[in-house]
Protein backbone atom coordinates (compact mmCIF):
# COMPACT_ATOMS: atom_id res chain seq x y z
CA UNK A 1 0.00 0.00 0.00
CA UNK A 2 1.10 3.50 -1.09
CA UNK A 3 0.74 6.47 1.67
CA UNK A 4 0.95 9.97 0.98
CA UNK A 5 4.55 11.28 1.99
CA UNK A 6 4.76 13.68 4.49
CA UNK A 7 4.12 16.71 2.38
CA UNK A 8 1.83 15.62 -0.13
CA UNK A 9 -1.66 16.59 0.36
CA UNK A 10 -4.45 16.93 -1.49
CA UNK A 11 -5.20 20.41 -0.57
CA UNK A 12 -4.01 23.34 -2.85
CA UNK A 13 -4.96 26.08 -0.40
CA UNK A 14 -7.23 24.70 2.96
CA UNK A 15 -8.09 28.14 4.09
CA UNK A 16 -10.35 28.19 1.51
CA UNK A 17 -12.91 25.98 3.77
CA UNK A 18 -12.26 28.18 7.26
CA UNK A 19 -15.79 29.41 8.08
CA UNK A 20 -14.13 33.31 7.74
CA UNK A 21 -12.87 32.96 4.18
CA UNK A 22 -14.00 35.46 1.80
CA UNK A 23 -13.73 34.63 -1.83
CA UNK A 24 -12.36 37.59 -4.20
CA UNK A 25 -15.88 36.66 -6.34
CA UNK A 26 -19.12 36.30 -3.95
CA UNK A 27 -21.30 34.23 -6.31
CA UNK A 28 -25.05 34.89 -6.59
CA UNK A 29 -25.25 37.97 -4.47
CA UNK A 30 -24.31 40.75 -7.60
CA UNK A 31 -27.84 42.68 -6.57
CA UNK A 32 -27.81 42.41 -2.44
CA UNK A 33 -24.27 43.66 -2.83
CA UNK A 34 -24.74 46.53 -5.35
CA UNK A 35 -27.87 47.68 -2.83
CA UNK A 36 -25.79 47.79 -0.52
CA UNK A 37 -22.43 49.71 -1.70
CA UNK A 38 -25.20 52.35 -3.03
CA UNK A 39 -26.31 52.98 0.50
CA UNK A 40 -22.82 53.05 1.86
CA UNK A 41 -21.47 55.25 -0.99
CA UNK A 42 -22.28 58.34 0.41
CA UNK A 43 -19.45 58.08 3.03
CA UNK A 44 -17.01 58.22 -0.25
CA UNK A 45 -18.27 62.21 -0.60
CA UNK A 46 -18.27 62.61 3.55
CA UNK A 47 -21.98 62.65 3.39
CA UNK A 48 -24.31 60.57 6.28
CA UNK A 49 -24.67 56.60 4.69
CA UNK A 50 -27.74 55.37 4.32
CA UNK A 51 -28.82 52.95 7.31
CA UNK A 52 -29.08 49.18 6.48
CA UNK A 53 -30.55 46.13 7.33
CA UNK A 54 -29.54 42.71 5.78
CA UNK A 55 -32.60 40.36 6.17
CA UNK A 56 -32.36 36.74 5.66
CA UNK A 57 -31.89 33.03 7.16
CA UNK A 58 -28.44 31.77 8.27
CA UNK A 59 -25.48 31.53 6.13
CA UNK A 60 -27.24 33.14 2.71
CA UNK A 61 -23.88 35.87 2.32
CA UNK A 62 -24.75 38.62 4.68
CA UNK A 63 -21.55 38.58 6.46
CA UNK A 64 -19.55 37.95 3.54
CA UNK A 65 -21.52 40.97 1.53
CA UNK A 66 -20.63 43.08 4.60
CA UNK A 67 -17.18 42.08 4.59
CA UNK A 68 -16.57 42.98 1.10
CA UNK A 69 -18.37 46.37 1.19
CA UNK A 70 -16.20 47.15 4.02
CA UNK A 71 -13.09 45.90 2.60
CA UNK A 72 -13.69 48.63 -0.59
CA UNK A 73 -14.80 51.56 2.14
CA UNK A 74 -11.33 50.64 4.05
CA UNK A 75 -9.63 51.70 0.67
CA UNK A 76 -10.93 54.55 0.38
CA UNK A 77 -9.93 55.79 3.95
CA UNK A 78 -13.11 55.56 5.58
CA UNK A 79 -13.43 54.37 9.19
CA UNK A 80 -15.25 51.07 9.86
CA UNK A 81 -15.82 48.60 12.39
CA UNK A 82 -17.15 45.16 11.89
CA UNK A 83 -18.72 43.77 15.61
CA UNK A 84 -19.88 40.00 16.09
CA UNK A 85 -22.96 40.27 18.09
CA UNK A 86 -22.95 36.88 19.75
CA UNK A 87 -19.63 37.49 21.22
CA UNK A 88 -20.28 41.23 23.23
CA UNK A 89 -23.38 40.94 25.93
CA UNK A 90 -23.16 44.45 26.82
CA UNK A 91 -24.06 48.16 24.77
CA UNK A 92 -20.35 49.10 27.08
CA UNK A 93 -18.43 46.11 24.82
CA UNK A 94 -20.00 47.11 21.77
CA UNK A 95 -18.85 51.01 22.40
CA UNK A 96 -15.99 49.63 23.77
CA UNK A 97 -14.69 48.35 20.48
CA UNK A 98 -16.30 51.19 18.21
CA UNK A 99 -13.58 53.33 20.45
CA UNK A 100 -10.50 51.28 20.10
CA UNK A 101 -11.36 51.36 16.35
CA UNK A 102 -12.24 55.09 15.91
CA UNK A 103 -9.05 56.32 18.73
CA UNK A 104 -6.60 53.37 17.59
CA UNK A 105 -5.75 52.31 21.46
CA UNK A 106 -8.36 50.33 23.89
CA UNK A 107 -10.47 51.94 26.28
CA UNK A 108 -9.31 52.27 30.14
CA UNK A 109 -10.30 48.89 31.66
CA UNK A 110 -12.37 50.50 34.47
CA UNK A 111 -13.74 53.85 35.46
CA UNK A 112 -14.86 54.84 32.31
CA UNK A 113 -18.55 54.79 31.61
CA UNK A 114 -20.21 54.70 27.98
CA UNK A 115 -21.06 58.17 28.16
CA UNK A 116 -17.36 59.01 28.16
CA UNK A 117 -16.79 56.35 25.47
CA UNK A 118 -19.42 57.48 23.54
CA UNK A 119 -17.86 61.11 23.92
CA UNK A 120 -14.46 60.55 22.53
CA UNK A 121 -15.57 58.57 20.34
CA UNK A 122 -17.66 61.20 18.48
CA UNK A 123 -15.27 63.81 19.34
CA UNK A 124 -12.39 62.07 17.40
CA UNK A 125 -14.72 61.69 14.50
CA UNK A 126 -15.25 65.47 14.29
CA UNK A 127 -11.67 66.21 15.38
CA UNK A 128 -10.72 63.94 12.16
CA UNK A 129 -14.22 64.66 9.75
CA UNK A 130 -14.32 61.31 9.20
CA UNK A 131 -17.48 59.11 8.44
CA UNK A 132 -17.81 55.98 10.41
CA UNK A 133 -19.62 52.58 9.13
CA UNK A 134 -20.63 50.48 12.09
CA UNK A 135 -21.61 46.51 11.24
CA UNK A 136 -23.77 44.65 14.07
CA UNK A 137 -23.60 41.65 12.29
CA UNK A 138 -25.94 39.00 14.09
CA UNK A 139 -28.01 42.02 15.63
CA UNK A 140 -30.57 39.44 17.04
CA UNK A 141 -28.12 37.76 19.15
CA UNK A 142 -28.09 41.02 21.67
CA UNK A 143 -30.99 41.47 24.36
CA UNK A 144 -33.33 43.64 23.26
CA UNK A 145 -32.45 46.07 25.39
CA UNK A 146 -29.12 46.83 24.82
CA UNK A 147 -29.60 46.65 20.94
CA UNK A 148 -31.96 49.04 21.56
CA UNK A 149 -29.43 50.81 23.42
CA UNK A 150 -26.63 50.86 21.40
CA UNK A 151 -28.82 51.78 18.47
CA UNK A 152 -30.31 55.14 20.04
CA UNK A 153 -26.98 56.04 20.99
CA UNK A 154 -25.44 55.62 17.80
CA UNK A 155 -28.38 57.01 15.95
CA UNK A 156 -28.60 60.42 18.46
CA UNK A 157 -24.61 60.86 17.51
CA UNK A 158 -25.50 63.55 14.31
CA UNK A 159 -27.80 65.53 16.70
CA UNK A 160 -25.21 65.78 19.52
CA UNK A 161 -21.66 65.87 17.59
CA UNK A 162 -22.83 66.80 13.97
CA UNK A 163 -20.68 63.92 12.95
CA UNK A 164 -21.75 60.96 10.81
CA UNK A 165 -22.39 57.54 11.47
CA UNK A 166 -24.05 54.85 9.06
CA UNK A 167 -25.53 51.32 10.56
CA UNK A 168 -25.39 48.04 8.54
CA UNK A 169 -27.48 45.86 10.67
CA UNK A 170 -27.28 41.86 9.73
CA UNK A 171 -30.07 39.73 10.98
CA UNK A 172 -31.54 36.47 10.57
CA UNK A 173 -34.68 37.48 12.96
CA UNK A 174 -36.43 41.05 13.78
CA UNK A 175 -35.01 42.51 16.48
CA UNK A 176 -37.70 44.34 18.74
CA UNK A 177 -37.27 47.91 18.75
CA UNK A 178 -38.69 50.39 21.48
CA UNK A 179 -40.67 52.89 20.36
CA UNK A 180 -37.78 55.55 21.05
CA UNK A 181 -35.79 53.83 18.95
CA UNK A 182 -37.96 52.90 15.71
CA UNK A 183 -39.05 56.65 15.86
CA UNK A 184 -35.58 57.31 14.21
CA UNK A 185 -34.24 54.03 13.31
CA UNK A 186 -36.04 53.52 10.12
CA UNK A 187 -32.78 51.19 7.38
CA UNK A 188 -33.42 50.05 4.07
CA UNK A 189 -33.86 46.58 3.80
CA UNK A 190 -32.08 43.64 1.36
CA UNK A 191 -33.22 40.78 1.44
CA UNK A 192 -31.11 37.97 1.22
CA UNK A 193 -32.76 34.85 0.03
CA UNK A 194 -31.58 30.60 0.62
CA UNK A 195 -29.31 29.30 -2.44
CA UNK A 196 -31.19 27.11 -4.55
CA UNK A 197 -29.29 23.92 -5.42
CA UNK A 198 -27.36 25.25 -8.38
CA UNK A 199 -26.11 28.12 -6.67
CA UNK A 200 -25.16 26.04 -4.11
CA UNK A 201 -23.87 23.85 -6.44
CA UNK A 202 -21.69 26.98 -8.09
CA UNK A 203 -20.40 28.08 -5.09
CA UNK A 204 -18.82 24.52 -4.09
CA UNK A 205 -17.71 24.34 -6.96
CA UNK A 206 -15.79 27.70 -6.71
CA UNK A 207 -14.30 26.58 -3.59
CA UNK A 208 -13.35 22.84 -4.62
CA UNK A 209 -11.12 24.78 -7.40
CA UNK A 210 -9.67 27.24 -4.81
CA UNK A 211 -8.93 24.47 -2.60
CA UNK A 212 -8.01 20.99 -4.01
CA UNK A 213 -5.98 20.61 -6.61
CA UNK A 214 -6.99 19.12 -9.96
CA UNK A 215 -8.27 15.94 -9.78
CA UNK A 216 -8.56 15.20 -6.46
CA UNK A 217 -12.27 15.55 -5.98
CA UNK A 218 -14.36 13.28 -8.09
CA UNK A 219 -17.24 13.98 -9.25
CA UNK A 220 -19.12 11.74 -7.36
CA UNK A 221 -18.41 12.80 -3.85
CA UNK A 222 -18.99 16.11 -5.13
CA UNK A 223 -22.21 15.87 -6.56
CA UNK A 224 -23.13 14.06 -2.88
CA UNK A 225 -21.91 16.95 -1.05
CA UNK A 226 -24.39 19.32 -3.16
CA UNK A 227 -27.25 16.51 -2.43
CA UNK A 228 -26.44 16.54 1.08
CA UNK A 229 -26.07 20.49 1.15
CA UNK A 230 -29.11 21.25 -0.48
CA UNK A 231 -31.28 19.08 1.71
CA UNK A 232 -30.32 21.43 4.53
CA UNK A 233 -30.03 24.50 2.58
CA UNK A 234 -26.95 25.42 4.47
CA UNK A 235 -23.93 26.50 2.75
CA UNK A 236 -21.82 26.15 5.75
CA UNK A 237 -22.28 22.64 6.21
CA UNK A 238 -20.93 21.68 2.72
CA UNK A 239 -18.01 24.07 3.07
CA UNK A 240 -17.48 22.00 5.90
CA UNK A 241 -18.36 18.46 4.30
CA UNK A 242 -15.88 19.63 1.64
CA UNK A 243 -12.66 19.88 4.10
CA UNK A 244 -13.57 17.32 6.17
CA UNK A 245 -14.04 14.39 3.26
CA UNK A 246 -10.25 15.80 2.05
CA UNK A 247 -8.74 14.98 5.18
CA UNK A 248 -10.64 11.84 5.71
CA UNK A 249 -9.32 10.68 2.04
CA UNK A 250 -5.93 12.13 3.40
CA UNK A 251 -6.37 9.39 6.37
CA UNK A 252 -6.31 6.91 3.98
CA UNK A 253 -3.64 7.59 1.80
CA UNK A 254 -6.27 8.49 -1.15
CA UNK A 255 -4.87 10.66 -3.79
CA UNK A 256 -8.99 11.46 -4.30
CA UNK A 257 -11.99 12.59 -2.63
CA UNK A 258 -14.48 9.69 -3.22
CA UNK A 259 -18.27 9.11 -2.23
CA UNK A 260 -17.08 6.66 1.10
CA UNK A 261 -15.03 9.40 2.23
CA UNK A 262 -18.44 11.90 2.50
CA UNK A 263 -20.26 9.13 4.21
CA UNK A 264 -17.77 8.70 6.53
CA UNK A 265 -17.65 12.38 7.33
CA UNK A 266 -21.35 13.06 7.37
CA UNK A 267 -22.93 11.67 10.32
CA UNK A 268 -19.77 12.87 12.72
CA UNK A 269 -19.98 16.42 10.63
CA UNK A 270 -23.42 16.71 11.23
CA UNK A 271 -23.40 15.88 14.53
CA UNK A 272 -20.36 18.81 15.06
CA UNK A 273 -22.92 21.34 12.39
CA UNK A 274 -25.49 20.82 14.55
CA UNK A 275 -23.59 21.91 17.79
CA UNK A 276 -23.42 25.11 16.61
CA UNK A 277 -26.93 25.72 15.86
CA UNK A 278 -28.14 24.18 18.73
CA UNK A 279 -25.78 26.69 20.89
CA UNK A 280 -28.50 29.45 19.54
CA UNK A 281 -31.39 28.18 20.71
CA UNK A 282 -32.75 28.33 24.80
CA UNK A 283 -34.21 25.74 26.76
CA UNK A 284 -37.42 26.10 25.43
CA UNK A 285 -36.69 25.83 21.37
CA UNK A 286 -34.32 22.99 22.51
CA UNK A 287 -37.17 21.26 24.01
CA UNK A 288 -39.42 21.54 21.03
CA UNK A 289 -36.78 20.54 18.70
CA UNK A 290 -36.44 17.54 21.09
CA UNK A 291 -40.15 16.55 21.02
CA UNK A 292 -40.30 16.80 16.89
CA UNK A 293 -37.18 14.76 16.27
CA UNK A 294 -38.60 12.26 18.56
CA UNK A 295 -42.05 11.63 16.96
CA UNK A 296 -41.99 8.95 14.41
CA UNK A 297 -43.96 9.56 11.44
CA UNK A 298 -45.93 12.38 10.43
CA UNK A 299 -45.30 15.56 12.92
CA UNK A 300 -48.00 18.18 12.31
CA UNK A 301 -47.71 21.19 14.88
CA UNK A 302 -50.94 20.27 16.51
CA UNK A 303 -48.95 17.17 18.11
CA UNK A 304 -46.45 19.07 19.25
CA UNK A 305 -47.68 22.14 20.86
CA UNK A 306 -50.17 19.81 23.35
CA UNK A 307 -46.73 17.93 24.39
CA UNK A 308 -45.29 21.59 24.84
CA UNK A 309 -48.52 22.62 26.35
CA UNK A 310 -48.95 19.85 29.10
CA UNK A 311 -44.95 19.42 29.93
CA UNK A 312 -44.37 23.77 30.05
CA UNK A 313 -47.86 25.74 29.78
CA UNK A 314 -46.78 26.87 26.73
CA UNK A 315 -48.18 29.79 24.97
CA UNK A 316 -49.34 29.16 21.30
CA UNK A 317 -47.71 32.73 20.36
CA UNK A 318 -44.53 31.65 22.15
CA UNK A 319 -45.17 27.80 20.30
CA UNK A 320 -45.31 29.87 16.89
CA UNK A 321 -42.36 32.35 17.13
CA UNK A 322 -40.30 29.02 18.24
CA UNK A 323 -41.51 27.12 15.38
CA UNK A 324 -40.30 30.38 13.01
CA UNK A 325 -37.68 30.39 14.28
CA UNK A 326 -36.39 26.69 14.19
CA UNK A 327 -37.67 26.75 10.49
CA UNK A 328 -35.09 30.13 10.12
CA UNK A 329 -32.03 28.33 11.60
CA UNK A 330 -32.83 25.13 8.97
CA UNK A 331 -33.57 22.88 11.71
CA UNK A 332 -37.12 21.62 10.29
CA UNK A 333 -39.50 22.57 7.18
CA UNK A 334 -42.83 23.50 7.61
CA UNK A 335 -45.68 23.12 5.06
CA UNK A 336 -49.42 23.14 4.86
CA UNK A 337 -51.11 19.69 4.76
CA UNK A 338 -54.16 17.96 5.15
CA UNK A 339 -55.48 16.65 8.50
CA UNK A 340 -59.28 14.64 8.10
CA UNK A 341 -61.33 17.27 6.86
CA UNK A 342 -59.17 20.10 7.82
CA UNK A 343 -55.56 21.62 7.15
CA UNK A 344 -52.86 21.33 9.24
CA UNK A 345 -49.22 22.71 9.70
CA UNK A 346 -46.78 19.50 8.90
CA UNK A 347 -43.15 19.75 10.15
CA UNK A 348 -40.37 17.90 8.07
CA UNK A 349 -37.00 16.94 9.81
CA UNK A 350 -34.25 18.06 8.19
CA UNK A 351 -31.63 15.84 9.50
CA UNK A 352 -31.62 12.12 10.62
CA UNK A 353 -33.45 12.08 13.90
CA UNK A 354 -31.05 10.03 15.93
CA UNK A 355 -28.14 12.71 14.90
CA UNK A 356 -30.16 15.16 16.21
CA UNK A 357 -31.03 13.86 19.55
CA UNK A 358 -27.74 12.55 19.88
CA UNK A 359 -26.29 16.33 19.33
CA UNK A 360 -29.03 17.65 21.40
CA UNK A 361 -28.17 15.45 24.42
CA UNK A 362 -24.64 16.32 23.98
CA UNK A 363 -25.35 19.71 23.95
Amino acid sequence: MRYLKWDETLFKNENVFDPDYLPEVLLHRGMQLTALAANLRPALRNSAPIHTLLFGPPATGKTSAIRTIFSELKEYGICTVYIRCPLVATAYKVMARIFECVCNHQPPQTGVSITRLYDSICSKLAEDGKVLVVALDDLNFLEADVANEILYILLKAHEEYAVKIGIVAAATERVMLDMKTGAIFHPDEIYFPLYDESEIRDILRQRVKLGFYDGAMTDEAFDRIVELTAKVCDLRFGIYLLRMAGIEAENRASRRVEVKDVEIVYEGGTKVFLAKSISALNSDERETLKIIYSIKGDVNSGDVFKILKSEVNMSYTRFYEIINKLERLRLIDVVMGRKGKGRTRYIIKKYDPRVMLKALMEY
